[in-house]
Parts: C-alpha cells; structure tokens; sequence
C-alpha cells in the first residue's frame, strides 16, 4: 500500500507525517547536539510559522488522531476509571463522607 501525500509518496512514517503537515519534524523536536544558536534559531523559525498557520496545532491533533484511528484504533478503546469518594480530601484536609 502507497501512502501518498500532496501527490508525493511517502515511504516512511517520518515522510508521510512531515508531507502531511508540511514542515519537518527535526523543526518542532530538535536534533541531539544542537547549539543554542541552532535551537534559538530553529525555535524562531517554529515560532514563525505558528504566527503564520495558527491552525496548526489543531492540524497535527487531526492528522495524530486519524493516523491512530486507521492503525491502533484499539488505542481510542478507553474506560473511565470510578474515584473512591473516601479518599477525597478538601483544602482543609478532612475527609469528605461519601
């Protein structure tokens, strides 16, 4: 199966997610050994493009969240768990009684 993104073909998870968002990811996680120069940099250039595409954000959560629901869809398969109300504690620090 082809992933393709934009009309480019993405052979690794790294290429489709940076296709499908249009910047790379070494731009918003850094890279080991960079200079502060670097990171300053690279943090003005991300800083930059936010301003630009304040969608973004909202974007990537799209793009993580389909890429889970078309790979680990298990991983959307959660419970709430129940609080024991007994162990509630006010600012005062008594107990609350259930």
């Amino acid at each position: 199966m082809k992933n393709i993104v934009a009309g480019h073909v993405a052979v690794t998870a790294t290429e489709f997610v940076e296709l499908a968002l249009g910047t790379p990811l070494d731009l918003w996680l850094g890279v080991g050994g960079e200079s502060d120069m670097e990171r300053t940099a690279r943090l003005d250039a991300a800083r930059d493009i936010l301003t630009d595409y304040p969608e973004l954000p909202d974007d990537v959560s799209r793009v993580a969240a389909e890429a889970i629901e078309a790979f680990a869809p298990e991983l959307f398969n959660v419970i709430p768990l129940a609080r024991p109300a007994g162990r509630r504690r006010p600012r005062g620090g008594k107990a609350v009684a259930a």
